[in-house]
C-alpha cells in the first residue's frame, strides 16, 4: 500500500471521529478497511458507524 492512500484513510477516520491516539494502535492495513467500509456508509451515519465498526474490532473509543 502507498503511504499516502494510508495517510489519506487516517484524515478519513479523523474527520468522522476517531481519536487520534486510538488509531496510532490500529495498523495502516486496518485503517484503510475502516475507511473504506465508511466511504460506503450513508453519510449521516458515518460517524456512529465508525464508533461501531471500531468497538467490533476490539479498539475502544
Amino acid at each position: 500500500m502507498s503511504d499516502s492512500v494510508a495517510v489519506d484513510a487516517k484524515r478519513i477516520l479523523l474527520r468522522y471521529g476517531a481519536p487520534i491516539n486510538l488509531l496510532d494502535e490500529v495498523s495502516d492495513e486496518a485503517r484503510i478497511a475502516l475507511a473504506r467500509a465508511i466511504a460506503k456508509t450513508n453519510l449521516a451515519d458515518r460517524e456512529t458507524r465508525l464508533k461501531e465498526l471500531l468497538a467490533e474490532q476490539g479498539y475502544g473509543t
